[in-house]
This record gives structure tokens, C-alpha cells and sequence, in this order.
């Protein structure tokens, strides 16, 4: 039996259930210094305006585990990147880029305006994601990120909706 197929399938991005919290917890551990804990998460989560995202493995067999989430918050017709993390196992996939596709494709429905986030000028994976998905810089704040492995700046990008 080839498995094959489990490998090179998409990730399913849905839906956080409460139970994908600590997991969430764990990846965010493990992708930044600043850790936020299964009882921070459930706050954002259980706020009006916040969408949680994960990914899945795309297998009936595997895991159900979150492989990466998105925390994107909404206020009027602008919306907010919280977070994206994606374990770093997994990395190199493009499950990144699908979580972003899918918030960017329900923002799309909700006639959101705008989608703003704040990304570490020095890293450059995400830069080259976010700009291949139209982001354009509207700003910068010098000294924003201590633990960056540039000189702590924080991009401010945007890309339009509607």
C-alpha cells in the first residue's frame, strides 16, 4: 500500500474547536518567545470579531492535531493579523500560505475593507508570502521586536479587500 497520497495533499483549514487550544498553545511556544497559554487563547478566541484558523493534515487516518493557526480579529471593515505560526516541522508546505488564503478568502465574504498586519522586517519567509499575497508596506515602528535577528523592526503591511 502506497501512501503517497497523505503526503502530498493539502491541509484542511477550518474552524479552531476549544479543544485545539492547547495545541495552539504548543506551536505558538515553539515559534515565539512570548508564549500565550491555552486560557489567553481561549479569551481571544471567545471575543466577537476574532476568527481562529488551523490546519490539518488532509489524511482520514492521520492526526487531527493542528499543524498551524491564524488569529486575525475584525472591527468594523478592517481586520487585524494576530498571529500565523506554523509548527516548524511543517514548514516549507505552503501551510502558511493556505491559512492566509482562507482568512483572506472569508474576510473577501464579510466585504471586509482592509487587512493589516505587523511583521519582523528581518524575516524574510513571511515577507516573500505576504507580499505574493498583495500585502504592500504602509508603515514601519523602529525597535518593535527585542528578539528579532535584525534591528527589531516591525513592517506595518496592508492589502485591500474591496
Amino acid at each position: 500500500m502506497s501512501f503517497w497520497w497523505f503526503w502530498t495533499q493539502p491541509p484542511v483549514i477550518e474552524e479552531a474547536l476549544d479543544e485545539d487550544l492547547p495545541k495552539i498553545a504548543d506551536i505558538h511556544a515553539l515559534c515565539f518567545k512570548h508564549k500565550w497559554n491555552t486560557d489567553e487563547l481561549a479569551r481571544m478566541k471567545a471575543h466577537a470579531g476574532t476568527m481562529f484558523l488551523v490546519a490539518r493534515r488532509a489524511s482520514p487516518y492521520g492526526t487531527r492535531a493542528p499543524l498551524g493557526f491564524l488569529i486575525v480579529r475584525t472591527v468594523a471593515d478592517e481586520a487585524e493579523v494576530i498571529t500565523i505560526a506554523v509548527h516548524p516541522r511543517q514548514r516549507g508546505r505552503g501551510i502558511g500560505k493556505k491559512l492566509m488564503e482562507a482568512g483572506l478568502f472569508r474576510l473577501y465574504g464579510e466585504r471586509c475593507k482592509h487587512l493589516f498586519l505587523e511583521v519582523d522586517a528581518a524575516n524574510e519567509p513571511a515577507l516573500l508570502l505576504y507580499r505574493a499575497l498583495g500585502f504592500k508596506e504602509v508603515g514601519s515602528r523602529k525597535g518593535y521586536y527585542s528578539d528579532s535577528g535584525g534591528d527589531g523592526t516591525a513592517l506595518v503591511m496592508r492589502v485591500d479587500l474591496g
